[in-house]
């Protein structure tokens, strides 16, 4: 009985252990309009030390429910985001909105499932079949690998619910406008106006303060996206990361698609290399390179538009 109390003991302090490095600790809610409120995560990628936990979960209150937009990269951050949730209102959850395929936006909705078995989960039609395709698993297994297991314990909740471009669904009084791109940060991409609010969920098509991810998307269809949202004149943006604003939230990363695209098109006609062309683009970035992730990504970016640039050009 010793060894196997002595045994259980271990076991018990271990799980113990593990879920005290799992959780997440409560970051603040800031309320951006009447309706939205927002929990602006660190701006790294995701490791240890954060838990996986670098994006912007938001929820909407509305009459008779809430919404949320993009729950987190892990159960455990949608479990603080619900947490946060009920802090200021004990409407049960009815809905979660997803901007796209990138798990550390997604994934904390199993959490909110957990919660509330009835929600409904929305996405591009794209993201869900990329999803249930594999790139859920690929998501849950590479957020595990930068978090030292931080993640792990997390299952994956694939919408069933396929969005439409235009299409308008009405919660609890307040009137939610889906924008979907074609390709634009990825191929399944999908903004999120709150019509009485003034305010548009710019997903990763719009980052501020932080570099955006370029890996799978398109300099061409990321500004025209940015352009279909900030031509409606809101009030509020809300971006996948960095804080909240009016325009300049997502004019900011605009700007700098814009000079990087621009100049790999000129140059590249010229006959300079992407590392040519990245000397020549360093002057002009002042207003980015203090940015979180700059020095990693602002070279790739220069090569992706290049070579963007040259297939545009066939």
């Amino acid at each position: 009985m010793r060894v196997s109390a002595s045994v259980f003991v271990f076991l018990f302090a271990s799980i113990c252990e593990a879920s005290a490095e799992q959780e997440v600790p409560d970051y603040p809610v800031q309320q951006v309009s009447e309706h939205v409120f927002v929990i602006h995560g660190p701006r790294e990628i995701p490791n240890p030390t954060n838990r996986g936990f670098m994006n912007n979960p938001a929820f909407v209150i509305t009459d008779r429910s809430v919404v949320i937009v993009d729950p987190g990269s892990s159960v455990y951050i949608g479990e603080m985001v619900l947490r946060q949730i009920r802090k200021i209102t004990d409407k049960p959850v009815s809905h979660v909105f997803v901007s796209h395929i990138h798990g550390d936006h997604w994934l904390g909705s199993h959490a909110i499932k957990q919660a509330y078995p009835q929600v409904k989960i929305h996405a591009h039609p794209q993201m869900i079949a990329e999803a249930e395709g594999g790139g859920a698993q690929v998501w849950l297994n590479f957020l595990s690998r930068l978090t030292n297991g931080a993640t792990d314990g997390t299952q994956a909740e694939i919408p069933t619910e396929p969005f439409q471009d235009g299409q308008e669904i009405a919660v609890g009084g307040l009137t939610l406008r889906v924008y979907l791109s074609e390709h634009a940060h990825t191929k399944t991409d999908a903004m999120i106006e709150v019509v009485e609010d003034s305010l548009m969920f710019l997903g990763d098509i719009g980052v501020y303060q932080r570099m955006g991810r370029m890996d799978d998307g398109t300099f061409r269809g990321n500004i025209a996206a940015l352009d279909r949202a900030l031509a409606l004149k809101l009030k509020h943006y809300v971006p996948g990361h960095g804080p909240s604003g009016g325009s300049e939230a997502g004019d900011a990363f605009r700007q700098y698609l814009k000079t990087v695209y621009d100049a790999a098109v000129k140059y590249s006609e010229e006959g300079l290399a992407p590392y040519e062309i990245k000397a020549k683009l360093l002057p002009l970035m002042d207003k980015f390179r203090n940015w979180p992730l700059f020095e990693e990504d602002f070279g790739k970016h220069v090569s992706f538009a290049v070579l963007e640039a040259e297939q545009a050009a066939f």
